[in-house]
């Protein structure tokens, strides 16, 4: 295996980490993690319902948290992990935060913007980051899908 899909794995990991503390409290599991010289420097993990907040989503908690870590708004050097293709929104935090590289887990077939169901990052936006998708994807997807099956077995 080449080296960098080992470290995509490896950070990988540790979004599912985070997408695991989501579903603990009731959240649907999304995580995410900012790397920046192979160092975690932002961390989140969807929280929508404990925060009563639409934007309480991983991408953007773990962008905010990489933002005051690093004292800038400006995360040109950095990448972002995600277990689940980033909604237009969380697409749009990316861009306006200048991330470098997008790579996630499973695709999402109903809002993902990064190939699913738009493509921002291709769009004449003033930055285009690169992405990569499917890395653990059987391994997100199973999370997502272990969570709404144990909703659906509460009703």
């Amino acid at each position: 295996m080449p080296s960098y899909l080992h470290r995509d794995e490896e950070f990988m990991r540790l979004a599912i980490e985070q997408a695991r503390l989501a579903a603990q409290l009731g959240e649907i599991p999304v995580g995410a993690v900012v790397v920046k010289d192979d160092q975690v420097i932002g961390r989140g993990y969807n929280r929508r319902e404990i925060d009563s907040s639409a934007t309480a989503h991983a991408e953007v908690l773990a962008i905010e948290d990489a933002c005051k870590h690093l004292g800038t708004w400006r995360l040109t050097d950095c990448e972002l992990y995600v277990t689940l293709e980033p909604c237009p929104m969380c697409a749009g935090a990316i861009i306006n935060a200048r991330i470098r590289r997008v790579i996630y887990g499973a695709k999402d077939e109903r809002a993902g913007c990064c190939g699913s169901v738009a493509d921002f990052f291709v769009m004449p936006f003033n930055h285009n980051p690169l992405s990569r998708s499917g890395i653990l994807a059987e391994e997100c997807k199973t999370l997502l899908l272990d969570f709404f099956s144990s909703l659906r077995n509460e009703e």
